[in-house]
């Protein structure tokens, strides 16, 4: 959760749950590690003179002398890096090197896009399974559809070999403008179908989905801030204005951050002309202050930001800003913590450096980063500890500093030095489902039901449903097909006892309900279904509603 803000310096080289059940096929990127970046300062200095001063000969002598004298033949480049980040994470746990075969999978999603053949995709029984082709990507161009089976690529069988998520990654993703073959299986064609790909630009959306909650009420949730956030929020938004949108409700749980100028440019939608959206400051930095425009769409209606323990960084910076300027109610459960600063600096092989340059504080002045003083695995380990302490149970149970306390200009009392507290607290659901369920649903027994059934009845399902809200209203997930999951679990080893069926129909109903309608409608009527039991969200409605 590194943030970043751009400077501007020029740059040496110029060429950031979800649906729970699906990958992007962003040729490599792996969700958690890339998108740790927050408020970013990529100013990407040059590297002309990074060996100045005397301790870093000393570092260079003792690289050599272990070159020349070590006991056993020993990678150089390996050590050098492993040195480099040793070195950065003995500083705080978010500066970090990033090795130059890593730098695009962790930069794409900051980027907003990746260059590959645009499918979301799952593994069922060993069997790469297209979720849904990427809209006005290469693959529904060519018209490769949802449910389509890939089973060989450029020739090579891809099927029932064992195949893992990053080697698909390495297969199918590539340069724009190469060409790869894929063949796939479709459950209403006879033969295998070959498909020649020229793989092209996909974007990376970095908004899950947007619809109208209750009357009046509209639904944004933003998974993290990258490069086209704002713009994707402005489509979004004005959507939703023109379905009848006078409340809203910004989900930012489980966001891990992004881009400094994103969050400050969402934060701006709410805050009136003039008002500070946060400022930044370090050492060798000085203080930098964000306000507010007079571009704001949104800046007197009601509003609801609701953040967890996963919210971090640039989503911090946004609720921070509307809690200390007394304009939103924010629910959830205390955010992340991460309120450091970091600039990249562009190595000559590729190679980049992050390294933590300043703090963000919120505009009453509070910094919300928690304290690093122990090792890097037990700052990242926080998270566990408030679930075993009971803080994501009981609002009793959070640990904070209460000493560093600040005052809202409406008088509200807020906190620094650990995350943003939320207005109303909301305990993480720990019995939303079932052991039954969950055993289920992680041995993938739920998911694999949800894509069978939907290819076995997909052309009828569409032909009665047209639209994901038709879906979302008139699809039921009666007994029948209850119990041909039962079975069908029961041939995975996992049988359910009448008691287990008793617990567990109605979020069974729900769970099936949303996954074959994702496979049909993907995140339109995925979302909405999954949420109507979320309470947050239902916590936010009744806010909203009764205020």
């Amino acid at each position: 959760m590194d943030d970043f803000e751009p400077s501007n310096e020029k740059r040496r080289n110029n060429p950031f749950l979800p649906l729970f059940f699906s990958l992007v096929l962003v040729a490599g990127i792996s969700i958690g590690y890339f998108l740790s970046f927050g408020n970013s300062t990529v100013s990407n200095k040059k590297d002309s003179g990074f060996h100045k001063n005397t301790s870093s000969t000393k570092i260079n002598s003792l690289l050599d002398y272990i070159e020349m004298e070590y006991v056993d033949t020993v990678n150089e480049k390996q050590l050098v890096e492993k040195t480099l980040t040793s070195m950065l994470h003995s500083l705080d746990p978010h500066s970090d090197y990033i090795p130059a075969e890593d730098f695009n999978q962790v930069n794409e999603p900051l980027q907003g896009e990746f260059d590959g053949i645009g499918v979301e995709f799952n593994l069922i029984n060993d069997t790469i399974r297209v979720i849904t082709p990427i809209s006005g990507g290469p693959s529904e161009k060519l018209g490769i559809k949802a449910g389509d089976k890939i089973i060989k690529v450029d020739n090579k069988n891809v099927a029932g070999i064992k195949i893992t998520n990053k080697q698909v990654f390495e297969k199918l993703r590539g340069k724009s403008g190469t060409k790869v073959l894929v063949t796939i299986l479709r459950s209403d064609v006879s033969h295998p179908i070959d498909f020649n790909i020229e793989r092209g630009a996909i974007p990376i959306y970095s908004i899950d989905v947007s619809y109208i909650v209750k009357p009046g009420i509209g639904y944004i949730k933003i998974s993290r801030f990258a490069s086209t956030t704002y713009d994707e929020y402005v489509k979004a938004f004005n959507e939703l204005n023109k379905k009848g949108m006078k409340r809203m409700i910004l989900d930012l749980r489980g966001n891990p951050g992004g881009f400094l100028k994103a969050a400050v440019d969402i934060a701006d939608e709410f805050l009136a002309n003039g008002l500070q959206i946060v400022y930044t400051q370090g050492r060798a930095n000085p203080k930098k202050t964000y306000k507010a425009t007079n571009h704001g769409s949104f800046e007197n209606n009601p509003l609801v930001i609701l953040i967890d323990e996963g919210s971090a960084s640039a989503s911090e910076i946004v609720a921070g800003a509307v809690q200390d300027n007394d304009r939103a109610t924010i629910i959830g459960r205390r955010s992340f913590g991460k309120g450091l600063v970091q600039d990249q600096l562009d190595l000559n092989d590729g190679s980049a450096i992050r390294l933590t340059i300043a703090r963000y504080y919120t505009p009453t002045g509070r910094c919300i980063q928690k304290p690093y003083l122990e090792n890097n695995d037990a700052y990242y380990n926080e998270e566990m500890d408030r679930l075993t302490a009971g803080e994501l149970i009981n609002a009793d149970s959070i640990k904070f500093d209460k000493t560093k306390k600040f005052r809202t200009p409406g008088g509200k009392i807020v906190y620094g030095g650990g995350g943003i507290m939320p207005d109303i607290f909301v305990p993480l659901d720990t019995a939303k489902y079932t052991h039954f369920v969950n055993k289920a649903f992680y041995m993938g027994i739920i998911n694999s039901f949800g894509f069978d059934y939907t290819d076995k009845h997909r052309k009828e399902l569409l032909q009665k449903y047209i639209t994901a809200e038709d879906y979302i209203k008139l699809f039921n997930t009666n007994e029948n097909i209850l119990n041909n999951f039962y079975a069908f679990a029961e041939g995975k080893k996992v049988k359910a006892t009448e008691n287990d069926k008793q617990k567990s129909n109605a979020n069974l109903k729900q769970l099936l309900k949303a996954l074959i309608g994702r496979n049909l409608f993907d995140k339109d009527a995925y979302y909405p279904i999954i949420n109507e039991n979320d309470r947050s969200i239902k916590k936010a409605v009744e806010i909203l509603t009764h205020p």
